[in-house]
């Protein structure tokens, strides 16, 4: 080689991108430069020669084994295959009264991964009943199949949909294999009863594990403390971490966590307030879960301060917050007449569910209910810098607030506007037009519009959120509509066309003049 003689021995391999190593030396050679691949240790290199390209030849580069481009090739090639058979079972599956032990039989076989896919199918498919006979015939075909993993996933799936029968057959099957049940295996057994509500099926098999000498194990009496919860049984509750401590299972944090969730859900707040002061005092963290149980069991009762205690511990943690709870807490505020505290709930919780729809609700209401018109000009501004649309339930509320504020200028004003905001009114909007021309409104040009827009002859529809309703009340025209619905059976509702046309001249045959509670 001419040029920068090479260091020997030398023995070059090339490894990519015409760059060669010596893997004895730990040198690497490119095409411009020599130079050895640091080591740890040392951070210098051994030496470095600049080279003239020209002069420098690569060797003959080795090519990649053609045998393993072959096998990675057939591997793809098989795995294609192996997807595409899946596919076509799982459509056989999909098809009209398909029967899996019948396509198990003509196929003869499943491998594994098609065995549980279909089994994943069935539950998924509410035909839960048809995995025993299927696991049955499928784990025959091969004896290493007969084995304790197969049946704990499978009494495991028996027991997650209540199947107990088919799971204790299988449980016998098992056992008839000279198999040892699992600790996991009665835990199924026991706690598939115990969601059913049937305890002493659920205790059987928890003396039985004892008798083969499996210990109970925290998860053990937890499952039975959560069914004893779902089934309302709490005096049965209370027993069970009798039992579990005096079987030595003491009660962990995950154990405190449930007893206080399933003490909120029955609504048994002394009891779950005196489990919350013990997780105090032993300084347990609370699960999000736990934190919701007790928050809507404030909430259900309407007990305000307490209520507001635990939204600022679950606005301080990670804990999601749905929309629904949202809403029961708002309701809480607007039955106590706590209307300011609307936009700090809406403000608060933002943090958690975004800008949605609610929280533009609740903060305008929040207003309304005051009559604040500073107040609602101010939300609508920002909604104007923020590019929020208007909706129905915005222009309702504005409107409800001007209704009862009897300002009629700003009532019409924003009614003829509706249009041009793109607002499509509703039964609601209907109803104020209505309610503001039975206490001195003249909605003549309204009427009028709404008739070119063809809004008379349009289906009813519903779309301002309940909670307008829940602040405001229903006003007489949707009292009316309410009672001239209820009187109707069924399938009279059913086959009358609802359009707002009907509902305004039959609430205005029997209208008279609403008493001031109504109004």
């Amino acid at each position: 080689m001419q040029g920068c003689p090479l260091p020997l021995p030398f023995q070059i391999h090339c490894i990519a991108r015409a760059i060669w190593r010596n893997y004895c030396t730990n040198i690497v050679i490119t095409s411009k430069t020599l130079y050895p691949k640091s080591l740890k240790g040392d951070p210098k290199p051994i030496f470095r020669c600049q080279c003239d390209p020209s002069t420098v030849h690569a060797p003959a580069l080795v090519p990649e084994s053609a045998d393993h481009s072959t096998k990675q090739t057939t591997l793809l090639v098989e795995a294609f295959h192996e997807k595409q058979r899946l596919k076509d079972l799982l459509e056989r599956l999909n098809m009209k009264d398909s029967s899996p032990l019948q396509i198990l039989q003509d196929e003869g076989d499943w491998p594994k991964e098609h065995f549980w896919a279909v089994i994943r199918f069935l539950r998924h498919a509410s035909r839960a009943k048809e995995i025993l006979q299927v696991f049955d015939v499928w784990n025959n075909t091969e004896k290493s199949r007969i084995n304790e993993f197969n049946y704990e996933m499978i009494i495991g799936c028996l027991g997650e949909e209540g199947l107990m029968e088919e799971a204790v057959l299988a449980f016998k099957e098992m056992k008839s294999h000279g198999l040892h049940p699992s600790l996991q295996i009665y835990h199924s057994i026991i706690h598939g009863y115990a969601r059913n509500c049937e305890f002493d099926d659920a205790l059987s098999y928890l003396n039985e594990m004892k008798d083969v000498n499996l210990a109970p194990e925290t998860d053990t009496y937890e499952g039975l403390i959560e069914a004893y919860g779902k089934c309302r049984m709490y005096d049965e509750m209370g027993m069970c971490v009798k039992k579990m401590e005096l079987d030595g299972c003491l009660p962990e944090r995950s154990t405190y966590n449930l007893l206080m969730r399933e003490s909120a859900r029955g609504g048994l707040l002394t009891r779950m307030e005196r489990i919350y002061q013990t997780m105090r005092s032993k300084r347990m963290n609370f699960q999000p879960s736990t934190l919701i149980a007790m928050l809507e069991a404030y909430v259900d009762f309407g007990i305000v301060e307490k209520m507001e205690r635990v939204i600022r511990r679950v606005l301080n943690s990670k804990t999601y917050l749905k929309e629904h709870l949202v809403r029961k807490m708002a309701r809480v505020y607007i039955e106590n007449y706590m209307f300011s505290r609307l936009e700090d709930l809406g403000l608060n919780v933002s943090s958690k569910t975004g800008r949605t729809d609610l929280f533009w609700c609740l903060r305008l209401l929040s207003h309304a209910c005051l009559l604040s018109r500073k107040g609602m000009d101010s939300i609508i501004l920002e909604m104007e810098e923020e590019k929020i649309p208007w909706n129905v339930t915005v222009a309702n509320i504005i409107l409800l607030a001007y209704l009862k504020m009897k300002d009629f200028t700003r009532l019409r004003a924003l009614l003829a506007e509706l249009p041009t905001l793109g607002v499509k009114p509703d039964i609601v909007t209907v109803g104020i037009l209505f309610d503001a021309k039975m206490n001195g409104f003249n909605g003549k040009g309204i009427e009028e519009t709404w008739r070119r827009m063809g809004l008379i002859n349009w289906s009813v529809e519903m779309n301002t959120d309940a909670l307008v309703l829940s602040a405001f009340g229903k006003g007489y025209f949707l009292k009316k509509c309410e009672q001239a619905y209820s009187s109707l059976e069924p399938e009279a509702r059913e086959d009358k066309r609802w359009t707002y046309r009907y509902l305004v001249d039959m609430v205005a045959k029997h209208s008279e003049r609403p008493s001031a509670e109504e109004s």
